[in-house]
C-alpha cells in the first residue's frame, strides 16, 4: 500500500538527514503528500440515489463503503448486483427513476461479488461492514447466467434468468505498462507481481482460469494461482472491483485480470491504468443475467428492472463501457 502520512514524514526526515547537513539547511523538506487520488473518495456522493443525504462524511481508507448505495429508509427496490460493474448501476439506476418516478429515491442497491452476495442472502440480507450491521431483503439478485441458474435451482430465485449483456477479459496495467505484459502468458514470469480474483468468492477467477489454461495450458493456471500465491506474487483480492486497481496504481502488483468494461471505466475516469486486449482464442464471454428473489418484498419493481436491464436505454449505457447485448437464446445456455 502507499505509505500513510506518519510513514511518508518518517521517509521526510530520513532523506533530509541523508542529503548532509548543507542541503538540510539549505531548504526545508517537502511537507509529505498524501495522494489521495489513489484512495479515491468513491464519487463524492454522486452514485448515491438517495435524494436526503444529510451530513455527508466520506473519508478514503477510513470511513466509506462504496458498495453500499442509496438509502435503507423504506427502499422499494433492492438490488443485489455482482460488483464488477458497480460503475455502470448510477446511470441505469437514474435512468430507470426517469421511467418510474414513483421509485426515485428509492431504490438501494449493494455492489459486491455475487457470492458474498448468496452469503449474504443466506444470512437473511443482514451484512456487517466495520461497526455498521444492517438487514435488507434484496428483491433482485444479478451476476453471471451459470450463477443465476445455479440460484434458480437451489430456490433462492425464481425463474426465468434474464440475460442482458456480455463481456469479455483484458489484462489491466498501470499506465505505461513497466512491466512489458503482452500477453497472458507474460503472467507466468517471474518476477511479474499479480493482483487476482479470488476463486473462493469472485466468479469471475473460474473464467480467468480458462483464459489461463487456453493461453498457456494448465501449468499457467498453477503458476498464477497456485505457485505465485505460494511465493506471494499473486495478491488474491477480497473485492477485485475495487483492490485491483488501486493495487496496480499504487504499483504493488504490475497487471491483474479483469472484465474489459471495468478498464475502460478506470480509463475514462483518468486514472493512471490502461490494458492488454486478450486475443479472441485464449478470451472468454460472461453472460450477465438476473431474476427475481423468492419472496422479494417488490416483485412489481423487481419485474421492471429486469425489462429494463434489456431496454435500448439500458443497452445504450452498457455499451458505453463496452457490453455487448445478450442474444435471448442465452437465456438456454448453462
Amino acid at each position: 500500500m502507499l505509505a500513510r502520512p506518519s510513514i511518508a514524514l518518517a521517509g521526510c526526515v530520513l532523506a533530509a538527514l541523508l542529503a548532509g547537513p548543507a542541503q538540510a539547511a539549505g531548504r526545508a523538506a517537502a511537507p509529505p503528500s498524501y495522494a489521495e487520488r489513489l484512495y479515491p473518495p468513491w464519487s463524492q456522493g454522486a452514485n448515491d440515489p438517495a435524494l436526503h443525504q444529510g451530513l455527508r462524511f466520506t473519508v478514503p481508507e477510513i470511513d466509506d463503503m462504496p458498495d453500499f448505495h442509496g438509502s435503507l429508509d423504506h427502499p422499494a427496490l433492492v438490488i443485489f448486483v455482482g460488483g464488477n460493474y458497480y460503475f455502470a448501476m448510477a446511470p441505469l439506476v437514474r435512468a430507470f427513476s426517469a421511467q418510474h418516478p414513483r421509485l426515485r429515491g428509492r431504490i438501494f442497491y449493494v455492489t459486491l461479488p455475487p457470492g458474498l452476495l448468496i452469503k449474504a442472502m443466506a444470512n437473511g440480507g443482514t451484512f456487517t461492514s466495520g461497526n455498521l450491521t444492517f438487514t435488507v431483503a434484496p428483491d433482485v439478485y444479478a451476476a453471471g447466467l451459470k450463477k443465476v441458474q445455479g440460484q434458480i435451482a437451489a430456490r433462492r430465485l425464481v425463474p426465468p434468468a434474464v440475460p442482458y449483456a456480455t463481456n469479455t477479459l483484458t489484462i489491466m496495467v498501470p499506465a505505461g505498462n513497466p512491466a512489458h505484459i503482452t500477453s497472458l502468458a507474460d503472467l507466468g514470469r517471474p518476477g511479474v507481481r499479480l493482483v487476482m480474483p479470488n476463486p473462493a468468492w469472485e466468479g469471475v477467477a473460474r473464467q480467468i482460469r480458462m483464459a489461463l489454461e487456453r493461453a498457456g495450458g494448465p501449468a499457467l493456471a498453477r503458476t498464477v494461482y497456485v505457485s505465485k500465491v505460494a511465493d506471494g506474487q499473486t495478491i488474491l483480492t477480497h473485492i477485485h472491483h475495487r483492490q485491483t486497481p488501486l493495487f496496480l496504481m499504487q504499483r504493488i502488483a504490475d497487471a491483474g485480470v479483469t472484465w474489459k468494461s471495468e478498464a475502460i471505466f478506470q480509463e475514462q475516469i483518468g486514472h493512471p491504468l490502461t490494458h492488454v486486449n486478450i486475443p479472441t482464442a485464449d478470451n472468454v464471454t460472461a453472460t450477465y443475467a438476473a431474476a427475481v428473489v423468492r419472496h422479494a418484498p417488490h416483485p412489481r419493481a423487481a419485474r421492471a428492472w429486469l425489462a429494463f436491464l434489456r431496454s435500448n436505454t439500458a443497452q445504450r449505457i452498457f455499451a458505453s463501457y463496452g457490453f455487448k447485448p445478450a442474444p435471448p437464446s442465452a437465456a438456454q445456455r448453462r
